[in-house]
């Protein structure tokens, strides 16, 4: 009943699409909906790579038992443990009761807690290999990216790399599985929210996998979400590379919260003057509408970053706070931040902006400004000062 797409021969993907969801872990907008994707490798042993979300387990079954054709299954190797690509694994073990269950030893943890699932398990270390029949799978410890027990899987003969969610984004498969075998577009700018809103707090262990990657002959990487990359494999691994190095673009994010107007007169003079001074890539995010997963891709993707907030009750704006607390816990590095802030009786938010700066140890530029009630010549001409020392600063480290 179902067409099995074949990623090399006798590789299927057996992935699954969700079009129902709004939020990713309950938190992320997910407008093109999102994808969870699982192999299957049909040699003398026959093997999984990862199961998906127990909501199309049904689906995911026929899909299996549709490649196989009357085999049974041998091997499921689990590279990552989230309940995504987890959650058919019970279901998956009373349909194949004798199959092997390969993970490391925290991947073992994890069955037991989840699952309950304690027997037939195939514990593998560094380096270790899994010969399928004409296949040698080696599996490659890949920890913090993004759970402890996460693992990539190395097929040499077809020089494939099951890479769990590293290198994943948001987005179905609409028809096409391989990069080729689509239009690309709209992945690139989910694969930086993705990356920002799952992955970002992560860098270094990214970095460490992406050295370990760099021994192997890997020319396609076959992610838990998103395509199967082969074309655009170097652009994918850029990406990851770029961002797990928090480095910025030259552009700049103007974040404000406002009430009644008067901060957000204050972040559009700002806006006004990085254009002026030469920023071409800007962008204003109000933080009572725009997203905070769109507002942290757009954080990870460029090197400034500009505050503004109204004082609300003695503390910043509440959306503000809630947005910076998300930037702290990614522990973003290396942006470029400046801040402004307005009040009508007593003000708190400029200085909570300070105590932020100096919290994640960015470079401060430009002088604050502090507007009490409604914008006046003096803090507009500020508010241009600030835009403008900012653009000098994107531009100088440009040129570096």
């Amino acid at each position: 009943m179902y067409k099995q797409k074949e990623i090399a021969t006798n590789i299927f993907y057996v992935g699954v699409n969700d079009r129902q969801k709004a939020l990713f872990e309950n938190l992320w907008p997910l407008p093109y909906g999102v994808s969870y994707n699982s192999y299957l490798i049909i040699d003398r042993e026959t093997v999984l790579i990862d199961t998906v979300d127990v909501c199309y387990s049904d689906i995911f079954l026929k899909k299996i038992a549709g490649a196989l054709n009357g085999r049974t299954l041998d091997y499921l190797v689990v590279n990552h443990m989230e309940p995504d690509h987890s959650g058919s694994i019970r279901l998956l073990r009373q349909q194949y009761p004798g199959v092997k269950i390969v993970g490391n030893g925290k991947t073992h943890g994890m069955l037991a807690g989840f699952h309950g699932i304690t027997d037939g398990l195939l514990e593998v270390k560094e380096g270790e290999s899994l010969s399928t029949g004409s296949r040698s799978l080696t599996f490659h410890m890949a920890p913090m990216v993004h759970w402890p027990e996460v693992m990539f899987t190395y097929d040499a003969k077809d020089k494939i790399l099951f890479s769990a969610d590293a290198f994943g984004t948001y987005g179905t498969l609409d028809g096409g599985i391989i990069d080729a075998e689509m239009n690309i577009e709209h992945f690139r700018e989910e694969m930086i929210r993705y990356y920002s809103n799952i992955v970002g707090k992560y860098g270094g262990p990214v970095q460490n996998a992406l050295r370990k990657l760099s021994a192997l002959d890997v020319e396609t990487i076959c992610s838990t979400h998103g395509p199967v990359w082969r074309k655009h494999i170097g652009e994918a691994v850029s990406v990851y590379d770029r961002l797990s190095r928090y480095e910025g673009a030259d552009g700049a994010v103007v974040l404000y919260g406002s009430m009644y107007g008067n901060t957000e007169q204050m972040a559009e003079a700002v806006a006004c003057s990085l254009a002026g001074n030469g920023i071409r890539d800007i962008v204003l995010h109000n933080a009572s509408k725009s997203h905070a997963s769109y507002i942290l891709k757009d954080i990870f993707k460029y090197k400034a970053l500009i505050v503004g907030s109204p004082t609300y009750s003695g503390q910043l704006f509440p959306e503000i706070e809630s947005t910076l607390s998300k930037i702290e816990v990614r522990e973003v590095r290396n942006r470029l931040f400046g801040y402004f802030g307005s009040f009508t009786w007593a003000g708190a938010a400029v200085k909570r902006l300070a105590e932020f700066a100096a919290r994640m140890k960015w470079e401060t530029v430009g002088a604050p400004v502090e507007q009490k009630q409604s914008l006046n010549e003096t803090n507009y001409a500020a508010c241009l000062a600030l835009g403008q020392a900012m653009a000098e600063k994107i531009k100088e480290q440009s040129t570096r």
